[in-house]
Formats: structure tokens, C-alpha cells, sequence
């Protein structure tokens, strides 16, 4: 059975109360009608437990990778973070389909992504170090990225400082995933008289990236 991740960094759990969310459910609801045996898993990163990478996160990696300790001689704290670490890594490798759902705050995505995004970065996980430079291990697999923006960032003088979704993309194409591309929803804030009709474009857009992304192998 297929296995879609939908992940949502907004502390605004509702779409009554997030616009991402309006059109993340779009999506979804687009993509069930296309390949309704797929299982739906839901990861709202506000209320996970995601280690950052902190001092114990850091010696641990280290000790188990170069220093030559074994998980066993890690202290008690060491072996916690770094296991749930590998759990975010494991949940997440286990699935084909993944739906990001942010907001873009202040030039960037909201710090919960990034401290998730840390966990995956795996050596020989979700990686590896060849000769010519990394490779991806996540092959295979096929993510989007929904974005909601205040202000306009796709052209213009903001362009050159969106830093989310250049983020994301960048991180998940270096794991060795297929992005596609992003669906962004921009200026309702700058233009608040337009942000139905901009809304309904996004979730058109929704629609038909997920058919798309449902229908191609």
C-alpha cells in the first residue's frame, strides 16, 4: 500500500484558521480520488518531539561515527536524542508521497522544519559520501512543497530573499527525492482584496499537481 507523509509546520492546526492548510486539504482530497488506497499519515511538527542538534546530538553522531564508540558507551541522554533521531528518519524513509505544507516567516520557514529536516540527514541512511560528492538515498519518491506568503517573493525585489522554499527543495532533491514544483500562494497580505481569488487559483493548482503526482510512476 502506497504511503503519503503530509507534514504541516504552522501552529495554526485548522484550515479554518491556516490558508496552507485550505489548500494542503485540497490536495489531499484531489489525490485520494486518483489512489484512494493510499495511507494518509499526518505529521504536525508543532506537536512532535524533534531533537535539535545540540551538544549531545553532536557527540553522539561523532562518537559513533569516527570516534569509535558503540551505542552502548554513549550516555544516557546521547543514546535517547540520537534514537529518536534515527525513529523521525525511519518514519519518514517509509514513505513514497510527501506533502510540505509551510508558511514563509520572516525570509525562511518556521525553525520546526529546519530542526526536522535535521533528523534526516543521515550518512548511509538517507545519503552517502561517493567519490564525486554525496548521493541521495532516497530515490524513488515524490514530494511537494505548499507555501503561503504575505507579500510577493516570486518576482520583484523580495525575490532574491524567500529562503523556505529554496531550502526545502535544495534538502530534499540532495536526499535523492523528485520535487515537484511548489505550490505558492502569495500577497494576501499585500493584496487582501485578492486573496480569494488567490486562494482558488492555489487550490486549482493543488488539484492538478495532485493528480499529477498520483498518476506518474
Amino acid at each position: 500500500m502506497p504511503k503519503l507523509l503530509y507534514i504541516t509546520a504552522n501552529p495554526k492546526t485548522s484550515a479554518a484558521l491556516s490558508k496552507g492548510a485550505q489548500i494542503g486539504e485540497a490536495f489531499l482530497e484531489a489525490f485520494t480520488k486518483e489512489k484512494p488506497e493510499t495511507e494518509i499519515v499526518r505529521m504536525h511538527l508543532y506537536d512532535m518531539d524533534i531533537p535539535e542538534i545540540d551538544m549531545d546530538l553532536l557527540y553522539a553522531r561523532a562518537k559513533l561515527s569516527f570516534m569509535g564508540k558503540t551505542f552502548d558507551q554513549l550516555t544516557m541522554v546521547e543514546q535517547e536524542k540520537i534514537t529518536r533521531m534515527h525513529e523521525l528518519a525511519d518514519r519518514f524513509i517509509d514513505a513514497d508521497y510527501y506533502v510540505f505544507v509551510t508558511p514563509l516567516w520572516n525570509l525562511g520557514a518556521p525553525a520546526v522544519l529546519k530542526a526536522f529536516m535535521d533528523n534526516l540527514f543521515i550518512v548511509d541512511k538517507t545519503f552517502t559520501n561517493k567519490e564525486h560528492g554525496p548521493e541521495g538515498l532516497l530515490t524513488d519518491r515524490k514530494a511537494v512543497h505548499i507555501q503561503t506568503r504575505g507579500g510577493i517573493y516570486s518576482t520583484g525585489p523580495m525575490a532574491e530573499y524567500e529562503f523556505g522554499d529554496r531550502y526545502l527543495r535544495k534538502a530534499l532533491g540532495f536526499l535523492g527525492m523528485e520535487v515537484m514544483d511548489s505550490l505558492v500562494a502569495e500577497g494576501m497580505d499585500h493584496f487582501p482584496e485578492q486573496a480569494p481569488e488567490i486562494m482558488e487559483k492555489a487550490k486549482r493548482l493543488a488539484v492538478e499537481t495532485a493528480k499529477r503526482m498520483a498518476s506518474e510512476e
